[in-house]
């Protein structure tokens, strides 16, 4: 790009060429830093994510939007990489938002890096995200859902048990927590479509050791949820390539209390570590599907499409 210099513009006073020249150059300069999207950081306090919108969208309008995590030393860059997962974005009509680690692996209860935590503390990025995410687009919070794969799975379990009103519903795919599932999660339950593969070695079902701790068992995990949220079977299906055990919860009995994560506390992960009220209560809505298929450990969009339709319901 060639910018005009004081020189070139001989017939404004000195002063204010010398103005136009920087302010034009700032602009040229400053502008790629200071772009937010697919290519580029959206800035949330000292952490980021990536933000695609798909062409043609109306976003003068509340906008669906799908939230992921990565998984194990990835990247919302790379992530924003994944042709399908950007497809996926595109044939529901939502925007894509990739969340970022601080380092290698999200910030949660009994990590490797530090086995005796057992609190979270990414509840207040995700709230920094959604946040941004409503001053640039205004957000559906229908249609907004949050998914993850392997350590984002993880990561995605953990928020649907800390801040369940965020979301409209969760698909962790391939995770659950480490070590062990939290004894209780706030209220009030969250729609959750667990995918994971029988054949997985990498985040076996069962889970295995990692260093000091262990991946978590997603029978735990998910024993912990129904009995937390009342869920009761409702049937089993086939879909995407994978059989569905799918449960729900009694419509609301009550929705006070329960501030949990939703007001700041970052206390999940290990039993006794309570955040929400004990009684569970249940809301309209609120699934707990466990959706299994034949193969390792491996991400498809089919089968996070699955899970937005199981959450959102199936477009018209």
């Amino acid at each position: 790009m060639s910018l005009p210099t004081p020189a070139t513009m001989p017939n404004r006073p000195r002063r204010t060429r010398i103005a136009l020249a920087a302010c034009l150059w700032a602009a040229a300069t400053a502008g790629p830093a200071l772009a937010c999207g697919t290519d580029s950081d959206c800035s949330v306090g000292n952490r980021s994510y990536r933000l695609y919108v798909p062409s043609g969208l109306d976003v003068s309008r509340p906008t669906g939007v799908l939230v992921f995590a990565h998984g194990y030393r990835g990247s919302a860059a790379g992530q924003m990489r994944d042709a399908s997962l950007r497809g996926l974005a595109d044939d529901l009509g939502v925007a894509l938002a990739t969340l970022d680690a601080a380092g290698d692996d999200w910030d949660l209860a009994h990590r490797p890096a530090e086995p005796g935590q057992t609190e979270a503390r990414e509840y207040g990025y995700v709230r920094d995200v959604l946040d941004d995410i409503d001053r640039r687009l205004g957000r559906d919070s229908a249609r907004t859902v949050m998914a993850g794969f392997s350590a984002g799975g993880m990561m995605t379990w953990t928020i649907a048990c800390g801040m369940p009103d965020a979301f409209a519903g969760f698909v962790p795919l391939s995770g659950t927590y480490w070590l062990r599932p939290p004894e209780t999660c706030v209220r009030p339950p969250a729609a959750i479509v667990h995918i994971h593969g029988t054949q997985d070695g990498v985040v076996p079902i069962a889970g295995r050791a990692i260093g000091p701790t262990r991946q978590g068992d997603v029978a735990a995990a998910l024993a912990m949820y129904r009995r937390f949220g009342s869920f009761a079977a409702t049937g089993t299906t086939q879909a995407a390539g994978m059989t569905c055990a799918e449960s729900a919860a009694p419509p609301d009995t009550g929705r006070s209390g329960g501030s949990g994560a939703r007001g700041g506390a970052d206390a999940i992960g290990a039993p006794g570590d309570r955040i929400g009220g004990a009684d569970p209560g249940g809301r309209a809505g609120a699934i707990l599907d466990y959706c299994t298929f034949d193969g390792g450990h491996s991400f498809s969009a089919a089968r996070l499409r699955h899970g937005w339709d199981r959450i959102v319901g199936p477009d018209d």
